[in-house]
């Protein structure tokens, strides 16, 4: 009987390659901006059920849920334009990761964020995890995110996120599309790394440092819980750059950081990262590129150790 496949609990050890950051960053910081509103399952919409996780966790069965959908237009409606007054008034970039269905629906939610300058990647057509999904229908879900991104921004994807589980499938089905550069469908690491022996860059996401928390027993009240929290990451990221320098994710989503008692978390961070040094505020696109870039090959990371400058 065959058993599962390996993993690599390992990863880089006590000898992480150096990233040579551009201007030799000790971090390299990237925000991303999930835009699902529109894309929770709803049965106004002719899905199975309706959504369950937001402010309260209910689900009403049977019937259209009117308080569900509206708590999530908040992030289209109001929420999208706060948060890109913040970025813009810092002149950083973030990548908003968008559903296919949410674009379909309102391409506003990212032609803006393209117009801004900031990157738009894949995000899932409907905002559902893909584990147990079958593979000719992923297959039709990626190329179906694709195309809506392609048509509201002029431009295709290079990234990719899956909401939550990802399917045994979902990075082969990307690898097989063409046209990804990296996607961030793992939570192992503080560096970007290679899929096998591919140019695939994994951009490695994380849910701690990320408004999600916001939701019921996450944990953050206070938009300074966010702030606070966030910035010992990034200051403790900071102190390891010294000789090995390191990447951050902060997660972020419309409805939930852009109501107005928690903006002023994400105006905390905006402005202790403009005040301090040795931080590369990066789209993750670009992360990616300088990745492979820097490294060549697939198999060059492994060898590249940090050198303590």
């Amino acid at each position: 009987m065959q058993g599962p496949p390996p993993r690599d609990l390992a990863g880089y050890g006590r000898t992480p390659p150096h990233p040579r950051w551009p201007g030799d960053a000790r971090l390299a910081l990237s925000f991303v901006v999930n835009v699902e509103e529109g894309a929770e399952l709803t049965l106004t919409a002719g899905d199975e059920r309706n959504e369950s996780v937001y402010e309260v966790r209910e689900e009403v069965e049977g019937h259209p849920d009117p308080c569900m959908e509206t708590h999530y237009a908040y992030g289209a409606r109001a929420g999208v334009w706060r948060i890109l007054d913040a970025f813009d008034a810092h002149g950083m970039k973030a990548t908003f990761s968008a559903c296919g269905r949410a674009v379909a629906a309102n391409p506003f939610l990212v032609a803006e964020p393209a117009r801004a300058g900031h990157e738009v990647s894949a995000h899932g057509w409907r905002w559902e995890r893909h584990a147990g999904m079958a593979e000719d229908h992923e297959r039709q879900v990626i190329a179906r995110t694709v195309a809506a991104i392609r048509d509201a921004t002029r431009e295709r994807p290079v990234g990719w996120h899956t909401r939550s589980a990802s399917s045994v499938h979902t990075r082969r089905l990307l690898l097989e599309e063409g046209g990804f550069l990296y996607d961030s469908d793992a939570y192992d690491d503080d560096l970007p790394r290679f899929h096998a022996a591919t140019r695939h860059v994994i951009l490695p996401y994380a849910f701690d440092t990320n408004d999600m928390r916001f939701s019921p027993g996450g944990g953050f009240v206070q938009a300074r819980d966010f702030s606070d929290y966030c910035i010992g990451a990034i200051d403790w990221l900071l102190r390891e750059g010294r000789t090995a320098p390191k990447m951050l994710s902060i997660g972020l989503h419309l409805r939930i950081i852009g109501r107005p008692a928690r903006m002023p978390g994400l105006a905390a961070v905006l402005d202790h990262v403009a005040r301090t040094p040795g931080i590369w505020v990066a789209r993750r696109r670009d992360i990616a590129h300088h990745w492979l870039s820097l490294h060549g090959s697939p198999h060059a990371a492994a060898m590249a150790p940090s050198s303590g400058g």
